[in-house]
């Protein structure tokens, strides 16, 4: 039998002492050849000890301690840094609540095959959300269409974190563009994806609404896209403007 391909799922994890265990137990019991990578913000509830219980239970299951809430984006990086320092040749990321449900893995793995960036999406046409209040909707909605609109992204669900990337779309991205706190990263990670000129693909998923504890969305994390959002709009259209001036003054006047 051949060997499944190193998958690394990097899991960021805030108080989530309820949900780490159970999402550890399913991503496992899909037998898909999956490692995972626990990146802890110093949870208060305890979170980071049962990691480390996990992990010493599981070879398959790995931890980062860090001192603080760093927010998710700088997470990630961390995480993405760990998996190329290894031989990991797919690298997901994705919650620890199950809003992401482990079921939709073994697609993101099918997909992965074909192109460079999976994306499980609620906004393409069999996707959605579950247990959302129209507020919540509206805010995710119009967030996704103020960025694809802004940015010119081919991507419906801008701000969709259950994602799979092969290992040389983490090693090209500069990340040090992408220096966002929280949901402003899915946005930027994506932005740079697409600028690179990679493949992405996505695939309808229902987000259930987190089974226990609290949203990390705040209102900070709102501002703070919106205004990534605004200035890397600004700069491409500066950037276009000057490229125009620039070939303008090389056109010979007939």
């Amino acid at each position: 039998m051949m060997k499944p391909t190193p998958s690394l799922i990097i899991v960021p994890t805030y108080n989530e002492a309820e949900n780490l265990e159970p999402l550890v137990s399913a991503i496992l019991a899909l037998d898909a050849g999956f490692e995972i990578l626990v990146v802890d913000d110093n949870s208060p509830d305890g979170t980071g000890k049962i990691a480390e219980r996990l992990a010493e239970a599981m070879p398959v299951v790995h931890v980062l301690h860090r001192p603080g809430k760093m927010g998710l984006g700088t997470a990630y990086v961390q995480g993405f840094r760990w998996a190329l320092q290894r031989d990991y040749q797919y690298i997901f990321q994705m919650d620890c609540d199950f809003s992401h449900h482990p079921c939709y893995l073994p697609i993101h793995l099918e997909r992965i095959a074909t192109t460079d960036v999976v994306i499980g999406s609620r906004y393409v046409p069999g996707g959605g959300t579950v247990n959302w209040g129209w507020l919540r909707q509206f805010v995710s909605a119009s967030g996704n269409f103020f960025a694809r609109t802004m940015l010119g992204l081919h991507v419906q669900d801008c701000t969709g974190g259950f994602r799979c990337y092969r290992r040389e779309v983490i090693q090209r991205i500069p990340w040090d563009k992408v220096r966002l706190q929280g949901y402003g990263f899915l946005i930027g990670t994506i932005y740079q994806v697409q600028r690179l000129g990679y493949t992405i693909t996505e695939f309808p998923i229902v987000f259930e609404d987190r089974r226990t504890g609290q949203s990390k969305m705040s209102f900070r994390i709102m501002v703070e896209a919106f205004f990534y959002v605004m200035g890397t709009a600004l700069a491409r259209l500066l950037a276009h403007y000057r490229d125009d001036r620039i070939a303008s003054k090389g056109k010979i006047p007939l």
